[in-house]
């Protein structure tokens, strides 16, 4: 590699002195705040010794964030502050999340190393197809992707023919783009008859939705491209928290700017080395709004052994869910990352799915609506219930109930230009 970031230089013991420090100064600087003002009342910055008394530190909810909105975290006046990001607020009060001008340079920063780290370059151009506006992913990779002098397309979310002549055009090299776009934006290709491969493409990032191996993988094989997994939420600054390497073997987690605990989500003790559990972050570095033992409900864990790029920062595995996306029905307790993992890896299916819960009498079921290709789309019933049948029973192999599968033709389910909905649930309606 010819280039590491200092602090990507880190051995394991020189991560772990800088983050005590800056943990001790996150506690200082968030007393001043409203929320933490009382939070953390008896609780001092000398008191937490080493890192492991980071769990004497109380938890933050999003709730939290909603109870105090809009400005309840703030540890500066608001005249210090340059950007503002918010969630929008459809199933609850709204949470916002604040800059100071430091914290955006810190941010670009990280995004900066996230993507000179998988090959990104001053010579590449880079289209950004995510949304821009309140949501952090757009802006958080453009600013990214301009630090490191790239020719940057603000091409935002949807407009699939449009999105496709920029590709052309300015024969684009790299591409952010959420998961489940990138396999729709292929249908529109074939649509359209150009082959995908054909154009300049090299790297793709993905994220902003959960996905599985066998996501990544198709998308890879549609482009031909490296297409890298990335992990971030709003309320850690946006994208950039943590990023696939080019040995694509979990994802490091910038330690200098993020601590990071896994936790059982019921009884919130540490889970063993390796074992799934929820993810709770804690910022280092942001100055305005910092959170402290950030429940983000997003389920991982972190990966043993040490990555060959060389840095010791360590690896989360993707993201298999988020704690309360969980479905429970006749006492099997299912994700849809699952679900997700057997369709893809069915070489019938298309690019998009959906799964519906339903009551039948007082009983809970499950219905999962899968697109199949057009040349597996055929007149034969027998043909076609044959494959329903063997779809049905991969699913009952890895999720233990046999849900009902009804096959659709490719491109018939309904679109979104932001993160897939891939779960409706249809018991209360």
């Amino acid at each position: 590699m010819d280039f590491l970031h200092p602090e990507e230089r880190l051995s394991r013991e020189e991560i772990e002195s800088l983050q005590l420090i800056r943990l001790r100064k996150v506690i200082e600087e968030a007393k001043k705040s409203p929320f933490y003002s009382r939070k953390l009342k008896g609780i001092e910055p000398e008191d937490i010794k080493e890192l492991s008394e980071v769990s004497k530190l109380p938890f933050t909810t999003k709730e939290d964030l909603r109870e105090y909105y809009p400005l309840g975290f703030l540890t500066r006046p608001v005249s210090e502050m340059v950007r503002l990001h918010a969630s929008s607020g459809t199933t609850g009060a709204p949470t916002a999340i604040l800059y100071t001008e430091n914290d955006l340079n810190t941010w670009a920063e990280l995004m900066a190393r996230c993507l000179y780290m998988v090959g990104v370059r001053k010579e590449d151009v880079f289209q950004n197809m995510s949304g821009y506006g309140l949501f952090t992913g757009g802006l958080g990779i453009h600013y990214g992707a301009e630090r490191l002098k790239c020719l940057t397309i603000p091409a935002g979310a949807g407009n699939s023919k449009r999105q496709i002549k920029l590709l052309q055009d300015f024969k684009v090299s790299v591409v952010h783009i959420i998961p489940s776009y990138a396999l729709h934006l292929s249908t529109v290709f074939a649509e359209l008859g150009i082959d995908p491969r054909s154009l300049n493409l090299r790297i793709f990032l993905i994220g902003a939705e959960p996905h599985t191996e066998e996501a990544r993988k198709r998308i890879e094989e549609i482009y031909g491209v490296k297409a890298y997994n990335s992990y971030g939420l709003s309320e850690m600054n946006g994208p950039g928290v943590a990023f696939e390497c080019v040995y694509q073997e979990g994802m490091h987690l910038w330690e200098d700017a993020y601590l990071a605990e896994i936790l059982n989500p019921t009884t919130l003790e540490p889970v063993a080395e390796g074992e799934v559990g929820e993810l709770v972050m804690t910022t280092l570095t942001r100055e305005g709004m910092p959170l402290i033992r950030y429940r983000t409900k997003d389920l991982t864990r972190f990966l043993p052994g040490r990555c060959l790029c060389g840095r010791e920062h360590r690896r989360i595995d993707r993201i298999t869910g988020r704690a309360d996306d969980m479905i429970i029905l006749k006492g099997v307790n299912i994700y849809p990352m699952q679900i997700e993992k057997v369709l893809m890896a069915r070489k019938e299916v298309g690019q998009n799915y959906v799964i519906e819960l339903y009551k039948e009498g007082h009983l809970d079921q499950m219905r999962i609506k899968v697109e199949i290709k057009d040349e597996y789309f055929v007149e034969d019933m027998r043909v076609l219930k044959q494959l329903q049948q063997s779809i049905a029973k991969s699913l009952r192999e890895e999720i233990l109930i046999t849900p009902r599968v009804e096959l659709v033709e490719h491109n018939s389910l309904p679109k979104s230009q932001g993160k897939a909905v891939r779960v409706i649930d249809l018991r209360d309606k």
